[in-house]
């Protein structure tokens, strides 16, 4: 559990660090800045805690996975709980107060950003079972990479709209220090139900029965 409070720990720093250099994502500059901090810093992150963790630092790709049957509810809060922490730290260490929290763009009312976050998580989740989860995936060790750069895609593609948050931990932590919660539950909803749709999906459609990794017995899991 306290590799996930140190991933999102450092993730965020990151995250504040790229947001201060670039003048924010109300740019072009400014949001490739960011999609390209994402990218690099999630498939670090993801692969240093991949055998230790399972390196999910997302509630959602958590939750995707405890639909899908590779962690158990009781460790999902746990995890889920270690996340929103090191979003905490980072954000009230990291001076993320001037930080912008995630707000929907104009024109951009809560189901149209709940829809955006839904779809943008439904791909990253889907990418993180077909290079990550499954047994059959033929990428080798290149999974937490390609995850990186679906984060730093998505980013671009649905920053403009709904800030292509993807995790409800990496909109935490701005809200709670800077004490701005409008549409925060935005933030939570599109995610988990997009992440479990993946896991639901993938599991479903994909998974191969015979190939299926059950859950450890030795306490340990993805």
């Amino acid at each position: 559990m306290c590799t996930e409070s140190l991933d999102l720990l450092h993730i965020y720093m990151w995250y504040v660090y790229a947001g201060r250099l670039a003048g924010g994502a109300d740019t072009i500059m400014g949001l490739t800045a960011v999609a390209l901090a994402h990218a690099m810093v999630v498939a670090v992150m993801v692969s240093a805690g991949l055998h230790v963790s399972g390196g999910h630092i997302n509630p959602a790709v958590t939750l995707s996975l405890a639909a899908g049957g590779h962690i158990t509810l009781f460790r999902s809060a746990l995890y889920v709980l270690a996340q929103l922490l090191g979003s905490s730290l980072a954000c009230l260490t990291g001076g993320a107060v001037t930080m912008p929290v995630h707000a929907l763009a104009a024109g951009v009312g809560a189901p149209q950003g709940v829809l955006w976050e839904a779809v943008l998580t439904f791909s990253l989740l889907f990418t993180v079972y077909a290079t990550v989860v499954d047994p059959r995936r033929s990428v080798g060790n290149l999974g937490p990479l390609l995850v990186g750069l679906v984060v730093g895609a998505n980013v671009l593609a649905g920053g403009p709209f709904s800030g292509a948050s993807m995790n409800p931990a990496r909109s935490f932590g701005p809200a709670l220090a800077s004490g701005n919660w409008a549409s925060q539950w935005v933030y939570w909803v599109g995610p988990m139900i997009g992440g479990s749709l993946a896991g639901l999906a993938y599991e479903g459609l994909f998974m191969v029965r015979s190939g299926h990794q059950q859950l450890p017995s030795d306490g340990t899991d993805f």
